[in-house]
């Protein structure tokens, strides 16, 4: 049964090297990488049943016993990543073949797709810090691949600059990743978090947990981390933006939320305050970029930096409450950004331009799309019932129960910052007069785009609206990152 685990994995790296010799024969590609995605997604599901009826699955590869060997945890939080990461791979691949050239799909994007899931997924499901720096390579090398599909001046500079931001916080982490191992002689997560109560060096503990915080916070584009994001995910094709802006930060979330809650957890007072306010200036700078720009591309992009300040205000409170509530937006972000990136690539393909002062009318001709963006924006700005509510809701509940009165107010201004910076594009963009299309041409394949889309709004409307079915999973999820020993005794059975 734990050899389970390790599926996640193995099958979508296997799926990239198959439809690597299909390259060329592109029909044959899609269908396989369309089949491959959905029997990652249903293994994924099966796995999920399997841990929620009986726990935790460990899988010490090699039989070398952990802390050993090479470990893979799979429990209610990260199986629950994996299983998002593939519900988010679903639409996209489906939504690929749409939005891509020929030209594009052929330079080995279903391969690159396939391990950008693989390097996902892993770093959701590793139990050894090592490994994974390993995964954060595998999923970073796969999307150098993915960022310069394409032409275009800002496209190379954006992934120059992608490129170049990631190596550098590749080399901090393994270097940090090395004074770890010399500290406290071990790379299991669950033996670090043994050893760091017993190490005298306290000092340099800290230290790494800050050069580590600065890893994570830069793939998650934290604040003032974060500037490197917002024109490196609006210039690729939508569905690389898509797969990005869904899965990439969420991995530095992840690796803050399980990092901290496991290891660096001692001297909350001191970092959990820090995190409280880089939440804050997160929250505030990412809205306001938000609302700098009229590039429908460049709102949504810059729509991802306050959701990484909501799920940092919750892990900064440091409540059960409050971890809950991230875990939960967490999901929700996963979902919803990946429609809207997809989304607003399908508006830019009918109006033939991302700037929205020259985008009008277009729910006379495109009604399905419209009202798709209208529910996700309700969705992103956390109206009720919807997903984004949920989440706030527990996050804000968590901060009051702290006295985080401040935090509170700032993350109630974000949300109606965010409310108005995706409403004015669909007021601006879809209402209006009824005008001829500029690419009349392009309406039946733009209608074809919108049906992937609907799989993610559907998860994220019943994400909110059936929230009593998923929130007390989603609460026992926080009481065990609460409570670090069930991990610890998962992992070396003591």
């Amino acid at each position: 049964m734990s050899n389970l685990i390790s599926l996640p994995i193995i099958l979508p790296l296997l799926a990239g090297i198959i439809v690597a010799f299909f390259a060329n024969k592109l029909p044959l590609a899609r269908t396989m990488s369309k089949v491959f995605a959905l029997i990652n997604l249903a293994v994924t599901g099966f796995i999920l049943y399997q841990i929620y009826q009986n726990g935790p699955i460990v899988l010490e590869t090699g039989d070398w016993a952990a802390p050993y060997g090479i470990i893979l945890v799979g429990d209610m939080l990260s199986i629950t990543l994996a299983f998002t990461t593939n519900i988010v791979a679903v639409a996209c691949v489906f939504y690929a073949s749409r939005s891509l050239t020929e030209q594009q799909e052929s330079y080995y994007f279903y391969s690159f797709f396939f391990l950008l899931i693989t390097g996902v997924s892993g770093a959701f499901i590793t139990g050894d810090i090592f490994n994974l720096f390993v995964f954060f390579e595998v999923l970073l090398m796969a999307s150098y691949g993915l960022i310069v599909l394409g032409n275009g001046r800002a496209q190379l500079r954006e992934s120059m600059k992608y490129v170049l931001i990631n190596l550098f916080s590749s080399m901090i982490f393994v270097t940090t990743v090395s004074f770890l191992y010399s500290v406290v002689g071990t790379l299991n997560m669950a033996h670090i978090a043994e050893r760091v109560q017993e190490v005298d060096q306290q000092g340099i503990l800290t230290t790494i947990g800050i050069l580590l915080f600065f890893v994570f916070a830069t793939k998650a584009a934290i604040f003032p981390l974060y500037y490197w994001l917002p024109h490196s995910y609006s210039v690729p094709n939508p569905v690389v933006s898509a797969l990005f802006g869904a899965l990439l930060t969420k991995v530095g979330i992840y690796s803050i939320l399980r990092v901290f809650t496991l290891i660096f957890a001692w001297e909350a007072d001191l970092t959990h305050t820090l995190f409280i306010y880089l939440a804050a200036f997160t929250m505030l700078f990412g809205v306001i970029g938000a609302l700098s720009t009229n590039n429908i591309k460049l709102i949504i992009a810059y729509n991802i930096i306050p959701a990484v300040g909501f799920m940092m205000m919750g892990i900064g409170v440091f409540t059960e409450t409050s971890i809950s509530g991230t875990v939960y937006y967490l999901i929700h972000d996963m979902v919803i950004k990946g429609a809207l990136f997809l989304l607003v690539g399908v508006i830019a393909y009918a109006a033939g331009t991302s700037d929205l002062r020259k985008i009008n009318g277009l729910i006379h001709h495109y009604p399905v799309l419209g009202w798709f963006f209208f529910i996700a924006t309700l969705v992103l700005a956390g109206i009720p019932p919807f997903s984004g509510f949920i989440g706030k809701l527990l996050l804000i509940q968590g901060a009051l129960g702290q006295e985080e009165i401040m935090i509170v107010i700032i993350a109630l201004i974000t949300s109606l910052l965010i409310l108005f910076s995706m409403i004015r594009i669909f007021i601006q963009g879809f209402w209006g007069e009824k005008k001829e299309l500029a690419h009349p041409e392009r309406r039946q394949a733009a209608n074809r785009m919108t049906w992937p889309i609907g799989l993610l709004l559907s998860i994220s409307v019943l994400l909110g609206v059936g929230a009593e079915w998923f929130y007390p999973s989603v609460e026992w999820i926080g009481e065990y990152l609460m409570n670090p020993q069930i991990y610890i005794d998962s992992v070396l059975k003591e």
